[in-house]
């Protein structure tokens, strides 16, 4: 085991492509390849007396497909899989969901928000990438009016990466907050998060002390939270800070198996340095907000560096996030000027008493594509 900020990781890496690791009785750990510099995806498998559930699929790439067969001939001890479950409905968990349960004619399993809006988004219906609604809310962050035809390239090349929605299963059967599912011998609680996605299903074992997070919480990344066109008003970082203070009552000497990095113990302490790094955020966003700003201004504040378009977009998410729950909080007014574009002002008194420039986290490389 190695220690490092505060977390400690029982393993130094990640099982060898179509291999599993046992990290608890009953809970096997494995990963899938995914591009770019997350390069994996953690997944796991759940043993039941009739078979194996799956917690998460990987994306639709045929790389993964053939390394799940693989885990199917070599892994299951002749037993097959009787339930899939989707944490949540980004292609790096949902990808092969309709390949594993049309494969062993078995049931999905998914929050009903989660899973709807995987179907909206697999269906091939219109686009915030090329629609008014996404050209207004794009010009108002303060972006040129050509950026939906970067995304719209961006988009091309990076669907042969599997990033795209991939089809859903046609059907599936609904997780719920509290909710318990008995596995083998064990217990497992479904804990509902929100805002890097809409019902992200975590799942909870009183009994083997391990909590399977998904993208909620992770030991080294900070998940992506953005406002999108398709919801241009959505206080996504409000629901991701009430859902950390939530999880904060998670034992301490819970073994977390998140999506992405190690499983690590430390849920509290990782919790609790989330929460500050985005406080620490809006901080900063306040101090320079004391002269009206565009969205688009306040990337420098969160990011270091050049940002592709991609990235561009998701950051871009990610600021107004931050402004949104500024907003709700009445620290922050927007105003709507002439030229088309909201501008961001502080309109809190006592920022000057709370402020420290000079002293916030540095601005990270860039926003993390989960």
């Amino acid at each position: 085991m190695h220690e490092k900020d505060n977390l400690k990781y029982p393993w130094d890496d990640h099982p060898a492509p179509g291999n599993t690791v046992e990290v608890a009785p009953g809970v096997r750990w494995l990963s899938m390849p995914m591009p770019g510099s997350l390069s994996h995806i953690n997944l796991y498998l759940l043993e039941d007396k009739a078979g194996w559930w799956v917690v998460d699929t990987g994306l639709a790439l045929p790389d993964v497909t053939e390394l799940w067969h693989q885990i199917f001939s070599q892994e299951l001890g002749n037993r097959p899989v009787i339930g899939v479950i989707c944490t949540h409905m980004h292609p790096d968990h949902i990808g092969q969901a309709a390949m594993i349960t049309d494969y062993f004619k078995c049931p999905l399993y998914m929050t009903r928000a989660e899973y709807y809006q995987a179907r909206a988004f697999a269906g091939g219906g219109a686009s915030h990438h090329s629609s008014w609604l996404g050209q207004q809310f794009y010009e108002r962050a303060g972006m040129p009016s050509d950026y939906l035809e970067q995304l719209a390239r961006m988009w091309s090349q990076r669907s042969s990466e599997g990033m795209s929605m991939p089809d859903m299963p046609s059907g599936y059967q609904r997780l719920t907050n509290g909710q318990v599912l008995t596995i083998g011998r064990n217990d497992w609680q479904i804990v509902v998060g929100s805002g890097h996605s809409p019902e992200h299903a975590c799942l909870y074992s009183a009994a083997l002390k391990v909590m399977i997070s998904g993208d909620q919480i992770l030991p080294i990344i900070t998940s992506n939270v953005s406002v999108h066109p398709t919801e241009p008003e959505a206080n996504p970082l409000k629901d991701w800070m009430d859902s950390h203070d939530r999880f904060l009552s998670t034992p301490s000497d819970t073994l977390v198996l998140p999506a992405h990095n190690l499983p690590f113990y430390g849920v509290r302490e990782r919790l609790r340095g989330l929460i500050g790094h985005h406080d620490d955020r809006m901080l900063a966003i306040e101090e320079a907000c004391v002269e009206p700003h565009v969205a688009k201004d306040l990337l420098p504040v969160l990011f270091a560096r050049e940002l592709d378009p991609r990235q561009m977009m998701m950051a871009l998410g990610e600021a107004i996030a931050h402004v949104h729950l500024l907003m709700y909080r009445n620290r922050i007014e927007r105003i709507l000027h002439e030229d088309g574009r909201y501008r961001f002002l502080s309109i809190d008194p006592d920022l000057p008493r709370r402020a420290h420039p000079g002293t916030h986290d540095a601005p990270s490389d860039g926003p993390v594509m989960v």
